[in-house]
């Protein structure tokens, strides 16, 4: 009997294996696929030299203990320009030749605006902050100026801050980004909301100071603006001038791009031509 069971289950075993082999070739015929076929070719995407940039400008001041700050791109004027010590029908106004949607609402013309809405924020307490983003001015576009550019703004405000603290600051900024023995001069300038001002150079990272192309034979490059926060500033968004003092800066990041990889036109980040981002990788592994 426990033969008879043996045999029977050996021939169900084998029935059910024809079956699938059975079934399988069925499903191989229908689901046949032909592998003299060329595969699909996908190519690694390639990042923007402007996103790039724009990522290690955030790494270098975040690990310097700065936090990072957003704010609307469409603000009022309250923030873009009254908080900031430039009341209406101020002369200081023609510098930035503004976008309005209406009489209170504009396209922010510089992310100064983010820091007067942190600073309005933090009610008279200490800060440190970068503001990265876009803004927009009434500019005609060429090689060198767009309508649309982005800036990283910086504010610090603290007891005993000074300008020695500042141009430590952007030279070790410079040695991150651009090289190890770069130098920062500064030159006295004017912005309604900094006082004093100054306009910021660094020594040229292709030459080291010994004049070539790239900085006009000079030795120098002119890279961003900054300064002492103005006494007004502070006083409207709640700080004591007697107590409290701070400074801010700005770079635009197309600016630092072109700089450190050579591109010669700004319209280039924008146009979304890919052969523009294949060359700029090509710099990279070079």
């Amino acid at each position: 009997m426990n033969n008879y069971n043996k045999l029977l289950n050996n021939l169900e075993r084998l029935k059910l294996n024809r079956f699938k082999e059975e079934k399988l070739n069925v499903s191989l015929k229908k689901e046949s696929a032909d592998i003299t076929l060329p595969g699909n070719n996908y190519k690694k995407g390639i990042e923007n030299p402007f996103n790039k940039v724009k990522k290690e400008i955030e790494d270098i001041f975040v690990g310097m203990g700065y936090t990072v700050e957003t704010g609307p791109e469409i603000d009022s004027d309250k923030y873009v320009f009254e908080l900031l010590n430039i009341p209406k029908d101020h002369p200081a106004r023609d510098m930035q030749d503004t976008l309005y949607i209406d009489d209170t609402l504009l396209l922010r013309s510089h992310t100064s605006s983010v820091q007067a809405h942190i600073m309005e924020k933090a009610k008279g307490k200490p800060i440190k902050i970068i503001c990265p983003g876009k803004t927009f001015r009434r500019d005609d576009d060429d090689m060198t100026h767009s309508h649309q550019f982005a800036q990283i703004e910086g504010l610090v405000i603290d007891k005993n801050i000074n300008l020695g603290n500042l141009k430590a600051t952007l030279e070790l900024f410079a040695q991150k980004m651009f090289s190890k023995d770069s130098k920062v001069r500064f030159r006295s300038s004017y912005f309604p909301f900094t006082e004093p001002s100054v306009e910021v150079d660094i020594s040229c990272f292709n030459c080291h100071g010994k004049g070539c192309p790239t900085c006009k034979g000079t030795g120098w490059i002119e890279i961003l603006g900054a300064g002492m926060v103005h006494p007004n500033v502070l006083k409207m968004s709640g700080y004591d001038p007697e107590i409290y003092s701070g400074y801010a800066f700005g770079v635009g990041i197309e600016r630092v791009t072109m700089l450190r990889y050579g591109v010669d036109d700004i319209r280039k980040f924008y146009q979304s031509d890919i052969r523009f981002i294949e060359e700029f990788n090509k710099k990279v592994e070079e």
